[in-house]
């Protein structure tokens, strides 16, 4: 197995804190990384001790969930909770920021920003990064390298589908099944 890069296990850190969030709509995680070590971290949940969006459901205003505190914020929160500096440091969050939180970010003196998917970019968030001198970048990444087996998996696949063909199944149902196991596994 190859070593991941740094970008790329800060980018798994930030997919692995999403599988906490408590929100149905979009899971999102982020780390705040200064000399590459994590100082902070989180995930789009509710306020400590309120009510989920898992357990009640979203509480919905103009198209917001009001309920949820951003992945984001809540790794800022942290660092001021406990009292260490975000200034200087590189946020890693798994989806664009918020207009909101672009604006958190900056006045906490974050450094750069590196996303892994665009989701809702706004226009005005861009311009403010840009004033503010941030470094933002999409970081690609692809949650199936942390997937451990995936190799032994993709072979009986591969087996299944050899097996299948000879089989005789129907040349549509054969594609079919193979651009599924393509689309899980890749190359």
């Amino acid at each position: 197995m190859e070593r991941l890069s740094w970008e790329q296990f800060f980018m798994a850190q930030c997919n692995l804190l999403a599988v906490r969030s408590t929100c149905t709509r979009l899971a999102v995680g982020a780390v705040i990384v200064r000399d590459n070590r994590i100082i902070a971290g989180g995930y789009n949940g509710s306020v400590s001790g309120g009510d989920h969006c898992i357990d009640k459901g979203c509480y919905v205003v103009d198209n917001h969930c009001i309920r949820t505190i951003h992945a984001e914020m809540n790794a800022l929160l942290q660092c001021g909770k406990y009292g260490i500096p975000a200034a200087g440091s590189t946020l890693y969050v798994t989806h664009f920021p918020c207009l909101q939180c672009s604006k958190a970010i900056i006045q906490a003196g974050i450094s750069n920003v590196y996303y892994g998917t665009d989701y809702r970019n706004s226009e005005y968030a861009t311009e403010l990064f840009a004033h503010a001198g941030i470094e933002v970048r999409q970081i690609p990444f692809d949650p199936r390298i942390l997937d451990f087996e995936q190799a032994p998996k993709a072979e009986f696949v591969s087996e299944l589908l050899q097996t299948i063909e000879q089989a005789g199944i129907p040349e549509d149902d054969l594609r079919r099944l193979s651009d599924k196991a393509e689309s899980l596994f890749g190359n």
